[in-house]
């Protein structure tokens, strides 16, 4: 029920932003599923919802709703921070800072979407065609790879957020069990897995 699926994302994105760190796992579930031009209708869902639910702000003070929902450029008080609390404030502060952290992101994602979320042997291109012209006919999807895409692309996007309140741990605890048993590390045993749990 991909359709309800991304409707439900793009009302959690209304609720809470920090949902967008989903997204490129989202996508690329997408187009493994329907190709390019199968994935639009579902993205054209969640941005239709975004208008929707966005009109009477729209309508109102358009540029206001947009500059104010989607501040993607603000500025994060060190004070607040708990995940680079170890930085000097300086260093935290700085635009090279932020823009390293966007490229270590994006630089993961890619990485796992390669070497651990595709794994047909095809080029990674191949998601862009229609999966009955694809030469390795695409399988159909587990509920475990879909979590799995899903729950890295947020705890990828978490390890770089630039910052990160106490409040915040809710956006991923409750993936962490998964994450961690569905590691296939063989030294990483129950207990080594429980004791990251008690650290973190």
């Amino acid at each position: 029920r991909w359709g309800w699926g991304c409707c439900c994302f793009s009302l959690a994105v209304s609720v809470k932003m920090n949902v967008l760190l989903f997204a490129p796992g989202l996508l690329f579930l997408l187009l493994m599923q329907f190709g390019f031009r199968g994935a639009l209708p579902k993205l054209g869902i969640c941005a239709v919802l975004q208008v929707v639910l966005g009109l009477p702000f729209l309508l109102e003070n358009p540029i206001g709703y947009l500059s104010r929902s989607f501040d993607l450029g603000r500025q994060f008080l060190f004070r607040w921070t708990v995940n680079w609390r170890f930085l000097p404030e300086a260093l935290f502060l700085h635009r090279a800072f932020h823009l390293a952290l966007l490229a270590a992101h994006l630089t993961l994602l890619f990485l796992f979407a390669f070497c651990r979320w595709h794994r047909t042997g095809e080029s990674i291109l191949s998601l862009l065609k229609a999966p009955s012209k694809r030469k390795v006919p695409p399988q159909p999807l587990t509920p475990n790879q879909i979590i799995s895409t899903l729950f890295t692309s947020n705890f990828i996007g978490i390890c770089f957020s630039r910052s990160l309140h106490y409040q915040f741990y809710v956006w991923y605890f409750h993936t962490l069990p998964y994450l961690l048993w569905a590691t296939p590390a063989r030294w990483l045993t129950h207990l080594l897995r429980l004791l990251v749990l008690g650290l973190i």
